[in-house]
């Protein structure tokens, strides 16, 4: 069986590489989204075609058109090469493609060049304290006044609130809609007068997230995306896009090569953990699945070719990408032993500590974005087919027969 792309694609497989080669040592490496070298990068990706590839010139992407082997091909040697393989986020993973199928000319031009250069970061006003699984459920409300919306309410786990300069925002702005049908979708910027943000750290000790507070914030009335009350259609668009960035196949497989690595450098008693059964048969498990997952990941990129229904193979990808990556990273503590255990300003700390607090992250990620259980639920009854879970009635102490 030839498995190979054929000489057109590894033509290019080689413009890759040779691009890797020239300008790798420019790519940041741990450096902030706002730092120097960071847009530098990104701007150079753009311009080369490996970041923004299939995005229109005229919103600020590189142009070409969908490929999903060249797609492939820049996925693995940037992952083999372990550098960047440019920005990403709520802005560009999530807002960008949904813009460009339900925003309007305006919107497209005004928000999506700079969000792809990074100069303009996003942040999510979705979960509230008591709209969490339930989303549809939130309360924060926008009532029109005029030419401006004027906000009230809160949100909580916004990630990058902190750092956003914009944020996109589910309201309710038909209180006696169905819950589903009375939301509406807007964009505002961050440094609004009325917005409070609040930084919760998470288990990696780190504020990744806040709770936001909106008291009369005005927002002008056509920043808003799709139809007023139909935000609903508007959110599932953008969690669609979520899904496959928290479980994001190719950063995965950049974290399994660096794995690999460190596999090959740690010892005990002398032996290579690469070279342990126990451990290589943990490294062969992994593998495995992160083969599966990329698998499923060329799912996704079919089905958006061919203009069909990918959200299961959404689902799966975050279901399975970030058990899969929790586990990767525990791998990683498991082989370094004792070392494993260091945190923070440890002297003994490795690789800056990205390993104990991936792996704390990505913890958090199995809940966050959609619950594993959650996806599996919807998993079961919509791809499967499986019988729906039962639904009680409030005080109700059994299923209804």
């Amino acid at each position: 069986m030839d498995l190979s792309y054929g000489p057109e694609y590894e033509s290019f497989r080689e413009e890759v590489r040779s691009f890797i080669t020239e300008h790798g040592d420019r790519a940041p490496r741990g450096q902030g989204q706002r730092a120097e070298a960071t847009l530098n990068w990104q701007k150079l990706l753009i311009e080369k075609g490996f970041a923004a590839r299939t995005i229109p010139k005229q919103y600020g992407g590189y142009g070409a058109e969908p490929d999903i082997l060249r797609s492939r091909i820049i996925a693995e040697e940037f992952a083999r090469g372990k550098i960047s393989g440019g920005l990403g986020g709520q802005g560009i993973s999530m807002l960008v493609p949904t813009l460009l199928e339900m925003g309007t000319e305006e919107q497209k031009a005004t928000f999506v060049a700079p969000t792809l250069r990074g100069d303009m970061i996003w942040c999510q006003g979705y979960s509230e304290p008591g709209a969490g699984s339930d989303l549809a459920s939130l309360s924060t409300s926008a009532v029109l006044d005029g030419d401006e919306w004027v906000v009230n309410g809160q949100k909580i786990w916004t990630s990058t609130a902190h750092l956003a300069d914009w944020i996109f925002c589910l309201v309710r702005t038909e209180p006696e809609a169905p819950k589903h049908q009375g939301i509406s979708f807007l964009l505002f910027k961050m440094d609004s007068p009325g917005i409070e943000v609040r930084p919760l750290a998470d288990m990696t000790g780190v504020a990744n997230f806040n709770e936001v507070f909106f008291t009369d914030v005005r927002v002008p009335k056509d920043q808003i995306v799709g139809a007023r009350g139909q935000g609903w259609m508007v959110a599932n668009s953008i969690l669609g896009n979520e899904r496959d960035s928290l479980g994001n196949p190719d950063i995965t497989l950049t974290r399994l090569n660096s794995l690999i690595d460190l596999m090959k450098s740690e010892t005990i008693f002398g032996e290579r953990l690469i070279d342990s059964p126990v451990y290589r048969d943990r490294l062969m498990q992994i593998q495995g699945r992160v083969m599966a997952l990329r698998c499923n990941d060329l799912r996704v990129l079919s089905a958006r070719l061919n203009n069909s229904d990918a959200r299961l193979a959404r689902m799966i990808t975050k279901l399975q990408g970030t058990e899969l990556r929790h586990d990767l990273e525990a791998l990683a503590i498991d082989v370094m032993g004792e070392n494993g255990l260091a945190y923070d300003d440890n002297p003994y700390l490795k690789d800056h500590g990205s390993w104990q607090s991936q792996y704390m992250f990505f913890l958090g990620l199995i809940i966050g974005g959609g619950t594993s259980q959650i996806q599996k639920n919807i998993i079961s009854e919509r791809g499967l087919g499986l019988p729906k879970e039962p639904k009680f009635e409030k005080g109700q102490l059994s299923a209804p027969k």
